[in-house]
């Protein structure tokens, strides 16, 4: 079992920048972020190998980056230009060869 601890959510204004952390308790080769608002299903925000493969939504594109120590087992989400149609919990999220793992969640809220 891999825990999932996630930090970094919070307040921001339109067009500021949150960073989200999320650390892993053991390596695992798939490591990324969701995202979801009341009503509609968890969506893809971006994702990254342990080999620096990364998947991005559409929706962010340009905005957001995604790295990853592999040392630390640490996924980061770096979040600029934020809008407030990106306020939703994300969700850190983890995959191995047979197994799916999922954070806490943490609020990002982007309002004026």
């Amino acid at each position: 079992q891999v825990q999932l601890v996630e930090s970094g959510g919070g307040l921001v204004q339109p067009g500021g920048s949150l960073r989200l952390s999320c650390a892993a308790s053991a390596s695992i080769n798939l490591m990324g972020w969701y995202r979801q608002t009341p009503g509609k299903e968890r969506e893809l925000v971006a994702t990254i190998t342990s080999g620096g493969t990364t998947n991005f939504a559409d929706s962010v594109k340009g905005r957001f980056t995604i790295s990853r120590d592999n040392a630390k087992n640490t996924v980061y989400l770096q979040m600029n230009t934020l809008k407030p149609e990106d306020t939703a919990v994300y969700y850190c999220h983890a995959r191995g060869r047979f197994s799916v793992y999922w954070g806490q969640g943490t609020q990002v809220t982007v309002s004026s």
